[in-house]
């Protein structure tokens, strides 16, 4: 896959600004700002066609920028837009796996890509928000853990209470089983010997052909400043990873988001949803735009540097 072209779906100018990741790749730049405010936290099915209807004719194995982590849901469209089978591999601080409505959200796609026989098989890596602990994770795609279609090893996680739910055997975790309480444990990344662990992850892939979905979010805020929480992952951890399947997998995308930009939105409803899921205590409230984007600039570009190397 590795070539010097990048496209960016432009939905809120955040990686447009970016001028020294854009002079130094071919880059496409497909202007989606007035979709922007609709299409934030999540898609109803008119502006999803639209955005499809306006991708349409554009390279579909492109390394693709899609600005801030409320339009991750967005990858979707893009997973869904391959006809053959594959794996996903979703770097991200949150599971996205959520069961509840709406369908398409950004903290619902995974689930709802679920419905896509194609994909065999998502690896969730470097989750660690509270969406893997109890209640939370009474919404999440449970089920979806069964035959390890779902797989998540998260950076660090304290076990989980599930109640009143059947966890399926999954190679990805160990469980206790109770009456009504079940406790999940975590195979995290935290002090394992990262290249033994994630090597054996990649070999026991159904396809070689993957598709890398990567959400900023997961990173240290040292390398990313996001809409979001901060992650615990190094870039250094990040890049080996990616090195790892790049070297042994074929890969046929690759989506980034991640990167901040002002929050705008049309609709009451989502204007609170968006107010009681953004945390309220984001660093970039406190920094420069200039220094933001240098950060996550910096980081976009050793992600592109790594993968076309």
């Amino acid at each position: 896959m590795p070539n010097r072209s990048i496209r960016i779906l432009n939905f809120d100018d955040s990686v447009t600004k970016q001028q020294t990741l854009i002079s130094r790749y071919q880059t496409e730049i497909i202007d989606l700002k007035d979709l922007g405010p609709r299409a934030r936290i999540w898609l109803d099915k008119k502006t999803k066609k639209e955005i499809e209807k306006r991708i349409q004719g554009s390279a579909n194995g492109s390394i693709t920028f899609l600005g801030s982590g409320d339009f991750h849901q967005v990858s979707h469209i893009l997973i869904n837009q391959f006809d053959e089978p594959i794996c996903v591999i979703l770097f991200d601080f949150h599971p996205d796996w959520d069961i509840l409505p709406p369908r398409l959200g950004c903290g619902s796609w995974v689930t709802e890509s679920l419905r896509n026989k194609n994909i065999l098989k998502f690896i969730l890596v470097g989750i660690s928000s509270k969406d893997l602990s109890s209640p939370w994770i009474q919404t999440g795609n449970i089920n979806a853990l069964g035959g390890d279609r779902v797989e998540i090893y998260p950076y660090s996680h304290r076990p989980s209470f599930t109640f009143f739910k059947r966890i399926p055997e999954n190679i990805s975790i160990k469980i206790k089983k109770g009456l009504f309480v079940n406790k999940i444990y975590w195979n995290e990344l935290k002090g394992k010997n990262l290249i033994k662990l994630f090597s054996s992850i990649l070999k026991r892939l159904p396809t070689p052909r993957v598709y890398l979905s990567i959400d900023k979010d997961c990173l240290r805020n040292e390398y990313a400043l996001t809409n979001w929480e901060e992650g615990m992952l190094s870039l250094e951890k990040l890049l080996l990873m990616l090195k790892l399947i790049r070297d042994n997998l074929d890969i046929i995308g690759i989506d980034i988001v991640g990167d901040y930009s002002e929050i705008s939105i049309r609709g009451n409803l989502k204007k609170m949803i968006s107010y009681l899921d953004h945390p309220g205590n984001l660093k970039t409230k406190y920094l420069s735009d200039a220094f933001v984007n240098e950060i996550n600039e910096r980081t976009n570009l050793s992600i592109l540097e790594l993968i076309n190397s």
